[in-house]
């Protein structure tokens, strides 16, 4: 039994001095491993102060840019919805409610001037509900395309400080 024992203590004293033999490079590389998280931590956040201050001095122009990046495509808009027939139909229906204020007005108009009772109605408003709905889902497929748009601005930055230059 003592032959196991001295055994397997020579087996841990060799691989103490196996350690202790490596512990000293393994410090030495974790010591460089930090050294260099540090460093490239200060070059990022170096290279992330010239990039806020080239944004800050650039928002405006950037902010007008992406502002007005949609005027074209509100234009083609205008005119496809133009060009379509149920969108000319809904204008024709609302153009009738429109015609009905135009003739009330005109009754109550020559009611005044021939000084009699005005007995014509008030116009009565309509809600237009299908624009609230279009409206309600063209914001939340403009919101994911603005999320689009915000991932990318956000990967400009990334790699802006992940570049050496």
């Amino acid at each position: 039994m003592t032959t196991d024992i001295e055994k397997a203590a020579e087996r841990v004293a060799k691989l103490q001095a196996q350690a202790e033999k490596l512990s000293a490079p393994l410090a030495d590389a974790q010591a460089q491993l930090e050294a260099a998280k540090e460093a490239e931590a200060a070059r990022r956040a170096e290279r992330g102060a010239v990039y806020d201050r080239e944004f800050a001095d650039t928002w405006q122009d950037r902010a007008n840019e992406a502002a007005h990046s949609g005027d074209d495509a509100h234009t083609r808009f205008f005119e496809a919805l133009t060009a379509e027939p149920w969108f000319a139909a809904y204008v024709e229906f609302r153009a009738a409610r429109h015609k009905r204020r135009h003739v009330l007005d005109e009754a109550q108009r020559a009611q005044t001037a021939l000084r009699e009772t005005v007995t014509v109605p008030e116009q009565r408003y309509y809600k237009v509900a299908i624009l609230n709905e279009i409206e309600s889902h063209a914001e939340k497929k403009a919101q994911e395309n603005a999320a689009v748009f915000s991932r990318e601005l956000q990967k400009t930055r990334d790699e802006f400080l992940d570049s050496k230059d």
